[in-house]
């Protein structure tokens, strides 16, 4: 006959611990694994029976499936089930978990035949030892903190109500395997492998240490103590530990050693400081930091544990220990980062670049035959996959052809040469500026257009040859002179303008633009990966340029219009609101000054060609152009953050410096401003793949310059063009999003540009709250990008300006002046927290999304 097993319960039975003992456990007993109902569930070797032990009705149905499936005679309840969190705080279900439902248990179980009830309690529910004292189970307990004391109650419950069950409490150390599974530890290691600035101090003794234990001997005591069930005593207490135990500047120094082959020097600061920053980190910057201020309290407990009553009860010591298991573990973490990351519930973000490093080494040992899709496509097979891509498009050329053409007609066809006729409008502004007569810049532009038409003719037809890949680039130089010769020549003719700037700017798309881009890197383009590593969504994408694009539209179409009046091609601009003085309006006055003629072009044409650029920048390039491209993405990102920085600082010191304000100025400053956040993070993207090919031995500038592959292939599968409305918005905003206390701080910013309207304040102090509030507004916007997150305690600097303004500069009352010290205050405030995060990751950045 078969032999019959006796039946074993174990609650808590999917969790890390549980798990372990299962599979510990199998092939030995009947298993009743007891757990919540949702996911994720015991090992198959356990019936899964859901409960929920706050409930009477659903322990008692537990039960009573257990007595229907396996009678009333039960061998052991092994009771893992318990509440905790890291908090440090009191939480009710502290209570209504680990002692009511422990007791809610226990009760239910009095209608069945029971040998053994064994609870899961800890070593931590003693009094730390200190250095020299070992604890033993008879030792004092410590119930200053929330988890303890709920053991502790919880021991002593059933203690008072076990009955005639005999009872078992188990006091293990921290349990850990080798991939850690510890959370504190893998913290700890986390911190040292990332080389955080919280590494490299501890609040506390750093001789202070605890003991560990291996899940393999947790499981092999608790399987003894099941075995050895009618040997016990009806009442046993257990301690189970290893005995070296291992200092925490120790293991600080061993993680260092094997991770990064150096010396480490942790260095102890002051419990208050440590406590202070961790409560700072939560509570005002909106973080979840690991470090609670309670976990500072006890650094200096040391505990040295004497587990001698396990080894003469079960006949049980632990047959590993934490100081061998280390290196295993820590070979695991560089093995597989990300995996290992994962497997610890870290963000495996911030190892990312990491993990493809670690797989691209495995891979040069490993792979005999490159696989398609990597790097390591044949040379030959990328050369002809290019070549046939390059004699797909000579269309491209063969309209850049056409364009030289009419370019070279245009002055013809508009009588450029000889015109003696000009508007009074460009009369003015010769006499204005001082400039020459308008036909001799007239037939200058022409004279330019017609060598200009014939260079795109010449250049276009040798880009049809793959031989002459050059041209395609001196194609796109003539197109960007086209773009400067009105400006630079002051065009009479808006005709011309217009043609030159449209011809300029097709010219450019179809010489390097529509086409592929010559002297890409091969293995950089043949690659399909485009998802960075550790990014949950790609920066490239055309739905997440496009807002950059559009609002590249918005203010290409209004500095049309301001430069148009600036070369004379129009009487007058529109400006709804500032008046002006001298039968010119704001906008007019503005776009005429001192300032304005400081550059011997129309600045508003160099405004307008900036915005062309990021236009042309913006659509230019696949979604993987962060890698392929990143000259091309560097470049974008100086004409759109440095340049749209400036750009917004000259406009908003018009009212400083001109005495007036424009708004067509303002609109383009804000399109500006719109644009930074949207277009951060594919920098962010680019600048990581940079930093991680050279530290793969790529050389730095032929990457710049030629892009290159991802070892790790990835693709986005976020929603595209073809997704709903909704859905395709969300895409293109991916990375920005608006925290109330940025949107606040902003709304402040615009107030204090207004300080000289609402409180009647006069300079100093109305161009100090006028400049300080358009930075304020300037930095918070930029803070929205998550990427960006960091940029918002430079506010804190405004802020703090505002409070100190009132006694250093005149110009304001006393209600003002008080005004912008709570202002300040305010601003201060708003800039510390970081807002709510999205569910967004971006690599190893996300460690500086502060």
């Amino acid at each position: 006959m078969p032999e019959i097993k006796n039946t074993v319960i174990v609650t808590g039975s999917s969790g890390f611990v549980g798990k372990a003992l299962i599979e510990k456990l199998a092939g030995k007993f009947n298993l009743v694994g007891f757990d919540r109902e949702q996911a994720p569930h015991p090992p198959v070797a356990a019936e899964c029976v859901c409960i929920d032990v706050t409930s009477d009705e659903s322990v008692s149905a537990a039960l009573e499936r257990v007595r229907v499936a396996y009678g009333r005679s039960i061998a052991s309840v092994i009771h893992l089930a318990a509440y905790f969190d890291l908090s440090g705080e009191p939480d009710p279900r502290y209570e209504a978990v680990t002692v009511q439902g422990t007791e809610r248990l226990l009760k239910g179980l009095e209608a069945f035949d029971v040998e053994q009830f064994v609870f899961m309690s800890t070593m931590l529910v003693h009094a730390p030892s200190g250095h020299g004292r070992t604890i033993d189970e008879d030792s004092p307990l410590d119930d200053r903190f929330p988890y303890r004391a709920s053991k502790i109650r919880t021991e002593a419950m059933l203690r008072e109500q076990h009955g005639g069950v005999p009872l078992v409490l188990l006091r293990p150390a921290g349990v850990y395997d080798d991939q850690c599974h510890n959370t504190f530890l893998a913290h700890q290691v986390a911190r040292i492998y990332e080389k955080r600035l919280t590494a490299y101090v501890y609040p506390g003794d750093l001789q202070a240490g605890q003991p560990y234990l291996h899940l393999d001997d947790l499981t092999d005591a608790v399987l003894r103590a099941v075995e050895r069930r009618r040997e016990l005593p009806a009442e046993t207490t257990l301690l189970l530990a290893e005995s070296d135990v291992l200092a925490f500047g120790e293991i600080q120094k061993t993680v260092a050693r094997l991770t990064h082959d150096e010396d480490w020097e942790t260095r102890s600061i002051p419990k208050v400081l440590a406590s202070s920053g961790a409560w700072v980190q939560d509570k005002v910057f909106d973080e979840d930091p690991f470090i609670r201020p309670y976990m500072v309290r006890m650094s200096s407990d040391h505990f040295q544990v004497d587990a001698s009553r396990a080894k003469e009860l079960l006949d049980w010591q632990p047959r590993h220990s934490l100081r061998n298991t280390l290196p295993k573990m820590l070979d695991a973490l560089k093995a597989d980062p990300v995996g290992w990351y994962q497997a610890n519930q870290l963000n495996s973000s911030r190892v990312a670049a990491e993990g493809v490093e670690a797989q691209e080494g495995a891979n040069l040992h490993t792979e005999e035959e490159p696989q398609a899709g990597h790097a390591g496509h044949d040379h030959s097979d990328m050369s002809k996959q290019m070549r046939e891509g390059h004699f797909k498009m000579l269309w491209v050329h063969w309209m850049n052809i056409l364009l030289g053409a009419w370019l070279l007609a245009s002055p013809f066809a508009f009588g450029m040469f000889g015109q003696t006729e000009f508007s009074d409008a460009v009369m003015r502004v010769t006499a204005d500026r001082g400039l020459s007569d308008p036909a001799v810049r007239n037939s200058m532009l022409a004279t330019s257009d017609v060598i200009s038409g014939m260079l795109i003719m010449l250049l276009g037809a040798l880009s049809l040859s793959p031989r002459f890949s050059l041209a395609q680039w001196a194609n796109a130089a003539v197109g960007c002179w086209l773009l400067f010769a009105p400006l630079v020549f002051w065009a009479p003719s808006a005709a011309a303008y217009a043609n030159d700037t449209f011809v300029g700017a097709l010219v450019i798309a179809f010489a390097i633009l529509v086409p592929m881009m010559p002297g890409m890197g091969m293995k950089g383009m043949m690659d399909t990966s485009d998802l960075p590593p550790g990014w949950t969504y790609c920066p490239s994408t055309y739905l997440q340029r496009l807002p950059i694009i559009a609002l590249g539209v918005f203010g290409f179409l209004i500095a049309r219009i301001l430069t148009a009046y600036q070369l004379g091609h129009i009487d007058g601009v529109w400006e709804p609101f500032f008046a002006g003085t001298r039968m010119l309006n704001g906008t007019e006055k503005i776009v005429t000054s001192d300032v304005s003629k400081a550059l011997p072009i129309a600045d508003a044409g160099l405004g307008g060609v900036a915005y062309l650029f990021e236009i042309l920048m913006g659509v230019m390039g696949s979604r993987k152009r962060w890698r392929t491209m990143p000259w091309m993405v560097a470049m974008f990102g100086i004409v759109v953050v440095p340049l749209g920085v400036v750009s917004i600082t000259f406009i908003v010191i018009q009212p400083i410096v001109i005495g007036t304000w424009c708004t067509l100025c303002l609109l383009t400053a804000v399109a500006m401003l719109a644009m930074i956040p949207y277009s951060l993070d594919e920098l962010v993207a680019m600048g990581q793949f940079l930093v991680q090919s050279h530290r793969r031995g790529e050389p730095f500038w032929r990457t710049f310059f030629k892009g290159g592959a991802q070892p790790a292939q990835g693709q986005d599968r976020n929603s595209g063009f073809d997704a709903p409305i909704r859905e395709s918005i969300a895409s293109a905003v991916r990375g920005v999003n608006l925290p109330w206390t940025l949107v606040a701080s902003a709304v402040l910013g615009v107030f204090l540009m207004f300080t000289r309207v609402f409180f009647d304040t006069v300079p100093p102090m109305a161009d100090s709250d006028h400049l300080v509030g358009a930075m304020i507004v300037t930095f918070a916007v930029i803070a929205m990008a998550e990427v960006a997150r960091p940029l918002r305690f430079v506010n804190v600097v405004f802020g703090s300006w505002l409070v100190v303004a009132p006694w250093v500069l005149d110009g304001a009352s006393t209600f003002a002046s008080w005004a912008g010290v709570v202002i300040g205050v305010l601003v201060v405030a708003l800039s510390l927290p970081r807002g709510k995060r999205s569910a967004e990751h971006y690599g190893d950045w996300d460690r500086y999304v502060v």
